[in-house]
């Protein structure tokens, strides 16, 4: 298709991703210990069904089975279940396959043991300062934990999770964020190491001197590795359009192919903040994450509140669709799963939804399963007319949406 594509072209897409929402385990979440998992269909279980009219509208419980959920008769939208082509389940790995790139091997993560000895005394050693925690832990539980003691004594709180991920965190008073920011960079340049590779350092500073008063801020920092070759944002920017970011999509791609960036300070934000850019003009891709899904609800083990999470956005996505007009696409999808109902506070190795509308779709409908998330980055290079970068995986599935 490309330049000579016979279907509508559109002139704005945008693509959601409410990070972690899977629908069901993958064929082969057996051997990721994730058996029988689903993040959407047990949280509406447990709640007893999730108030969620605009998804529904779209399509989502055609698409998945959901616990008190009705299917209609009519959905608007054009949905199918992708499968993950990449070896693992975080936010990285998920986000890369989506633009092109298929992850073969899983990023490390050091959640059973914490850090090896060699890195903390190194990083202890360019730092300055002795590093507590060290272990796999809640973000907010070290801070009551630890916070006190970094405090009053100068220390470093290191720390990782179920993700490819080392943490640090910083007092925004006490230790000044510039500092921080050092740390994280040095602690970056550390795992550049293979055998001391995670996907992401993650400055985590916050407020507060005392247990009880303490509170993560927003300017918190992700120092990611850039991807191991181009990706469609690479070739959307090279072409001239537009790449809007929103959320933690920045920081993911370490600013590779963005062409302007919006940082959220939480879901609804980040959904404030497109819809906001839906009634501004731009040509191209404006693509958006909402982390606290995944962050507040997922790893913490939350259904309530991850269920609650799900109908804000619902009550924003009713504000959005009004603003989508013949010319442009709405893509929704997760990057993983985290079902909160299940052991461990791990990423859930999920199938994800692929929920795409647009005023020109004249009847929604079920295209099917895809075996890879990067349908979507090559739905968007086929629509821009743009070429697939050398050694990128995914095919379109623009000619299902158009015709």
């Amino acid at each position: 298709m490309g330049k000579n594509n016979k279907y509508k072209k559109f002139k704005r897409i945008f693509v959601i991703v409410l990070d972690s929402l899977g629908i069901g385990a993958m064929p082969d979440a057996q051997s990721y210990g994730d058996s029988g998992v689903d993040t959407l269909g047990h949280i509406a279980a447990v709640r007893g069904g999730i108030n969620m009219p605009n998804l529904v509208k779209l399509g989502i419980a055609n698409l998945h089975n959901i616990p008190n959920v009705l299917p209609i008769t009519n959905p608007i939208g054009i949905y199918m279940a992708m499968k993950e082509k990449s070896r693992g389940k975080d936010t990285m790995t998920g986000h890369w396959e989506m633009m092109g790139l298929e992850v073969t091997k899983p990023f490390r993560t050091f959640t059973d043991s914490g850090f090896p000895e060699e890195l903390i005394k190194e990083l202890e050693k360019r730092t300055g300062r002795q590093i507590i925690g060290n272990k796999s832990a809640s973000g907010t539980a070290i801070l009551d934990e630890l916070a006190e003691e970094e405090i009053n004594k100068g220390y470093l709180i290191v720390y990782t999770s179920a993700d490819s991920v080392l943490q640090i965190c910083g007092n925004e008073e006490t230790m000044g964020l510039d500092n921080l920011y050092k740390y994280c960079e040095i602690a970056r340049e550390l795992t550049m190491r293979e055998e001391w590779k995670v996907g992401r350092v993650i400055a985590r500073p916050y407020t507060g001197k005392q247990k009880g008063e303490f509170v993560r801020t927003s300017n918190r920092h992700d120092y990611a590795l850039k991807p191991f070759g181009r990706t469609v944002l690479n070739s959307l920017k090279d072409a001239g359009y537009d790449v809007i970011s929103v959320g933690k999509i920045y920081d993911i791609f370490d600013g590779e192919g963005i062409t302007e960036t919006n940082k959220s300070k939480s879901s609804v934000h980040g959904m404030e903040q497109t819809i906001q850019i839906a009634r501004q003009d731009f040509n191209g891709l404006c693509f958006v994450n909402l982390v606290d899904f995944d962050a507040l609800w997922g790893h913490r083990r939350n259904p309530w509140g991850y269920g609650d999470e799900i109908e804000r956005f619902d009550i924003n996505l009713g504000k959005l669709l009004p603003l989508i007009k013949e010319d442009d696409l709405l893509i929704l999808t997760a990057d993983h799963g985290n079902d909160p109902t299940y052991k461990g506070t791990d990423h859930t190795r999920e199938k994800v939804p692929f929920i795409a509308y647009s005023p020109l779709i004249s009847k929604g409908k079920d295209i099917g399963e895809s075996d890879t998330f990067a349908v979507i980055g090559a739905t968007i290079a086929n629509n821009f007319g743009v070429e697939m970068p050398e050694g990128t995986i995914g095919y379109s599935v623009l000619e299902e949406i158009c015709k």
